[in-house]
């Protein structure tokens, strides 16, 4: 592993099978928590729930392939790719912090996915925090209108599709945000989008095995998606397959907290941790 640093936050660099993974780290002491975001998102866009935790721990945040400056997802994609990268950063998160103290891991949608599946592959994760994770089939109505939008090379189009088609967003939210600074944020997250949810449709998640967890677990979920909307189904789903987990209703707030509220999602999160 290597690292850069600025100030009180570093870039971390972790290399597995010749694929380079950065980590945005902000500097502290204690068990530190590592995050790991789904779609459409990265480090940088999860840096103001960063900056609302409480300091003092250390705050890793990965950014998986397919995002800048990590490596791109390579040949034979898949979950298990990604649970594969993120079981070698636990491993060198943790030897960062002496190893015997774990990590504490936070997954949010496709990233609470990944984060589940590599908690039953992983003994070093202490506590596991997922935000409306999702499992299959979720998306896949979309999948042969994302290829075409990959085929053509037409970002716009997928951003479109992943707002208007997945998340249920209306056309004036997606107008409003197409005119905004952060469709432009958006257009390059989305490249990988279609080859992610192809993945994700493919995985057969093994719900038996998230019930056999033996750490604390909370699922956050959104006032507004719950009980309604496409993040729901999913999440009931893992809910149920974990009647130990401690469930968490964020009021006011969908998918995107940590875009709309990053303060009011650090809050749940400090509550879950410390629940650890």
């Amino acid at each position: 592993m290597s690292a850069t640093e600025t100030g009180d936050s570093m870039l971390v660099q972790v290399e597995r099978d010749g694929v380079v993974l950065v980590l945005g780290h902000r500097v502290g002491e204690g068990r530190p928590l590592l995050i790991v975001p789904g779609v459409m998102a990265d480090a940088v866009s999860w840096q103001p729930v960063v900056d609302a935790l409480p300091a003092g721990r250390p705050v890793y945040v990965l950014n998986r392939r397919g995002r800048r400056p990590s490596g791109e997802l390579g040949d034979g994609y898949g979950v298990g790719t990604e649970v594969a990268d993120l079981r070698r950063v636990l491993d060198e998160v943790a030897g960062r912090h002496g190893g015997d103290g774990g990590v504490d891991l936070f997954g949010w949608s496709y990233g609470g996915l990944i984060a589940l599946e590599a908690a039953t592959r992983h003994s070093g994760v202490r506590s596991l925090t997922l935000y409306e994770p999702v499992v299959r089939p979720f998306g896949a109505q979309v999948l042969d209108s994302l290829r075409a939008a990959d085929a053509a090379g037409d970002l716009d189009r997928a951003v479109e599709i992943v707002n208007r088609d997945v998340s249920g967003f209306s056309a004036e939210y997606v107008a409003e945000l197409r005119r905004s600074p952060a469709w432009q944020v958006l257009r390059p997250l989305a490249a990988p989008l279609g080859r992610e949810l192809t993945a994700l449709n493919e995985h057969h998640a093994d719900l038996a095995a998230y019930g056999k967890l033996d750490m604390p677990v909370t699922l956050l979920v959104g006032g507004d998606d719950d009980g309604v909307g496409p993040y729901w189904e999913p999440f009931a789903r893992i809910a149920g397959a974990m009647p130990r987990a401690r469930v968490h209703v964020i009021p006011g707030q969908g998918h995107l907290a940590h875009v709309q509220a990053p303060a009011a999602l650090a809050a749940a999160l400090t509550q879950a941790l410390a629940l650890a």
